[in-house]
């Protein structure tokens, strides 16, 4: 496991040269105001490493800030997304920022998409799109058990790192296994340090008991705002498996008011336990308290920028 350190500070830092700089942390941690906070401060680019923030027509849901930032709303809800298409739009747009004389802070909390924006990933090339939909087709037909024991048949070493629930990695797996590749050794490949350019990455660290009182007053607050309403809107359009695990798409369309907003905050609790995790994963990060406000937390990480 990679080493941890803490970071304070009190007073804003500078940066001498354009530098890479990332941040990542759970739901609901602050990486959006940080990051914004961060470009009051310095030259900067913000450049999204969120999955779901590159549709378009969700702008609640998948909480897309007002501030200009990169790979945002890109695509319509029918586009079925993938790792690598999305690392090479990561790459020119960091490298845009760099020719600039602007440091590009690539924030978000997908830690793949992160990762994707940061190094050069050994990724298989994408399958057609008919070889998708006929696995598609083939998972609905067969179920989650026997859409696993296909997988376990073709790609034992990839059926242990996946759910057979895990609809969408399930079809991923069985599309690679069916064109000479495995999920095993791409995602194996993905912990590297070598970034391609001088980089910061940064954690966000909140206590348990604050962020889980963010993810509720925020899921309120996307209530209010009109969150049930674009779910509805999203859902009666042509959409693709990948936009379909927005949060809160199911939840506020299929339940009452009390039980969808209930179900969106045990979901997003969860999926900010999955993050965390995903922080311990991410080689060379430091972690610096995010329990304050974002122009104390940006000129912390400033200050790490400057030191390292």
């Amino acid at each position: 496991m990679p080493r941890r350190t803490s970071a304070s500070a009190s007073a804003p830092a500078s940066l001498t040269d354009p530098a890479v700089i990332a941040i990542f942390g759970p739901t609901a941690s602050g990486k959006s105001t940080v990051a914004e906070a961060l470009a009051e401060r310095i030259p900067a680019r913000l450049i999204s490493a969120d999955a779901m923030q590159v549709y378009r027509g969700v702008p609640i849901l998948t909480n897309q800030s007002d501030h200009p930032t990169e790979l945002v709303a890109i695509w319509g809800l029918d586009h079925e997304s993938s790792v690598g298409e999305y690392a090479q739009l990561a790459h020119e747009a960091v490298d845009r920022a760099l020719a600039d004389g602007l440091a590009p802070v690539v924030v978000g909390g997908t830690g793949l998409y992160l990762r994707a924006a940061l190094v050069e990933l050994d990724l298989p090339p994408a399958p057609p799109p008919e070889a998708r939909e006929r696995w598609e087709r083939a998972y609905d037909e067969l179920g989650p058990e026997g859409a696993y024991e296909a997988l376990a048949e073709r790609d034992p070493d990839a059926a242990e790192r996946v759910h057979p629930n895990d609809r969408r990695r399930v079809v991923r797996a069985l599309e690679l296994a069916e064109a000479g590749f495995s999920l095993a050794p791409s995602e194996g490949r993905l912990w590297t340090d070598e970034t391609r350019h001088p980089t910061v990455l940064v954690g966000l660290e909140v206590p348990k008991a604050e962020l889980d009182r963010r993810i509720e007053e925020r899921a309120r607050a996307m209530v209010e705002r009109g969150a049930e309403e674009e779910a509805r809107r999203a859902l009666a359009e042509a959409i693709s498996a990948t936009a379909r695990s927005i949060h809160g798409l199911r939840e506020l369309s299929g339940y009452p008011p009390e039980q969808a907003l209930e179900e969106l905050v045990r979901r997003t609790t969860r999926y900010a336990a999955y993050q965390r995790k995903w922080m311990r994963r991410l080689p060379g990060l430091v972690t610096v308290p995010a329990d304050r406000p974002p122009g104390e937390v940006a000129d912390a990480i400033l200050e790490v920028a400057r030191a390292r």
